[in-house]
């Protein structure tokens, strides 16, 4: 099989080098529609904030890594970027790779549930451009398989390994979102990804602010939440059973007095506070307050270290499933293309006979060229009757059909079947 990929991704290449190639979804269906009119005859595009890689079926033998290389950095003109930033993947190695990335164990959080979508939608873009054939297809479908089995069967995805996602894990401890109201305040990177957390998991009512007012109108706008103006979002306080601190202020934002006087007008409901801030948001001194559960970024890294920990540990069950489903995927595959490279190497070695024969048989008398033909024909069928046997049993065989292909492969270069085939 001559499946290539190529890969840039946070191993190979710094952000600003990912974030250059970064393709949105119209861009991915144009993109496609180029390559399929150049050099894949199947093939599919994931971007993503960590990686854009393009797998596909060259269109004819002369087609190489460099080609997809060129074609993905051309288009964005861009100059200071190198072979080194690329990873390149082939035949089995492609397949597993996109299997590691469904399963989300090559992502830069491990077990990465986000990009288990991304795949699908990936698939789902080429399907719609009409770039997937059978082959694809099937990959598609193992693909899926092995984001769905790697979730269900191992706990890879488990545990927040995120303060953003620790801190609303945390809340969801002490109380049942779905009754409750928060307030997120700072809505950069880590106080967004909680704010999208606590709609995820249901909050009944979600608050956001952030100096920048306009931010804050266009994120409550996604997540169907309110907005509060940052100048005086510390007169509601009181209002909101959970807190989330995420500014880049410089000092504290709220006091031990803000605290008290916000639990004061609370009565004996309590509060959750969260600082995920760095420096903190929040003076520490509030957990002396009755009926106040406040945690800050240090016990929360803590939590994310112990869970990041205990997905490491998950990742060999995740590669044995990546294995079995990689050999049930060449299963699949060397049993389509056994029997017409069996077909092929036979009506090679029958031409050849035929051929030597015909030039031959006029120096054999007229009595004896029946013999010729049938003694000729033996030898072929012995000749080739252990190859035949050896190339259908590896064909049976599921643990050793990666080892099955490169077996058709090698036979097929060897004799020039497909040289052979496009004659």
């Amino acid at each position: 099989m001559d499946l290539l990929a190529i890969s840039i991704n946070h191993r190979t290449a710094p952000v600003e080098l990912r974030e250059a190639l970064h393709l949105n979804q119209d861009e991915i269906r144009a993109y496609l529609v180029e390559l399929k009119e150049s050099l894949l005859s199947e093939g599919f595009i994931i971007s993503t904030c960590n990686r854009t890689e393009i797998y596909g079926l060259p269109r004819h033998d002369k087609i190489e890594f460099g080609d997809l290389k060129k074609f993905l950095t051309q288009k964005r003109n861009i100059q200071n970027i190198t072979d080194e930033n690329f990873q390149q993947f082939f035949s089995s190695a492609a397949v597993n790779h996109i299997f590691r990335v469904a399963a989300g164990i090559d992502s830069l959080l491990v077990g990465d549930n986000q990009i288990f979508g991304q795949v699908k939608e990936s698939f789902q873009i080429a399907e719609d451009q009409q770039l997937t054939g059978p082959m694809l297809k099937r990959l598609f479908d193992a693909a899926i398989r092995v984001g769905k089995r790697s979730k269900t069967e191992t706990l890879i995805s488990e545990g927040a390994i995120t303060v953003s996602y620790a801190a609303v894990q945390l809340v969801e401890k002490i109380f049942s979102l779905s009754k409750k109201s928060a307030l997120v305040i700072g809505l950069g990177e880590s106080g967004e990804i909680a704010a999208k957390h606590l709609r995820d998991k249901g909050i009944g009512k979600l608050t956001l602010t952030n100096r920048t007012m306009s931010k804050a109108e266009k994120l409550a706008e996604d997540l169907q939440a309110k907005v509060v103006p940052f100048e005086n979002f510390k007169e509601f306080l009181h209002e909101y059973d959970i807190i989330i601190t995420a500014t880049s202020a410089p000092d504290i934002i709220l006091t031990k007095n803000d605290i008290q006087a916000m639990m004061k007008k609370r009565g004996s409901s309590p509060a959750v506070l969260v600082d995920i801030a760095v420096p903190r948001d929040i003076d520490p001194d509030i957990r002396k307050i009755d009926g106040v559960f406040y945690n800050d970024i240090d016990s929360l890294s803590v939590i994310v270290e112990q869970n990041m920990k205990k997905r490491l540990e998950e990742i060999p069950k995740v590669e044995a499933i990546i294995e079995e489903e990689t050999n049930a995927f060449f299963a699949w595959l060397s049993s389509l293309e056994v029997a017409p490279t069996i077909k092929s190497l036979r009506d090679l070695f029958e031409q050849v006979r035929a051929d030597e024969v015909k030039g031959q048989i006029n120096r054999f008398p007229e009595a004896d060229r029946e013999k010729v033909e049938i003694l000729t024909k033996r030898i072929i069928n012995k000749l080739l009757h252990i190859p035949t046997i050896e190339l259908r049993k590896a064909a049976e065989n599921d643990a050793d059909s990666a080892e099955t292909m490169e077996m058709i492969a090698i036979i097929r270069e060897m004799f020039g079947l497909d040289k052979k085939d496009k004659e």
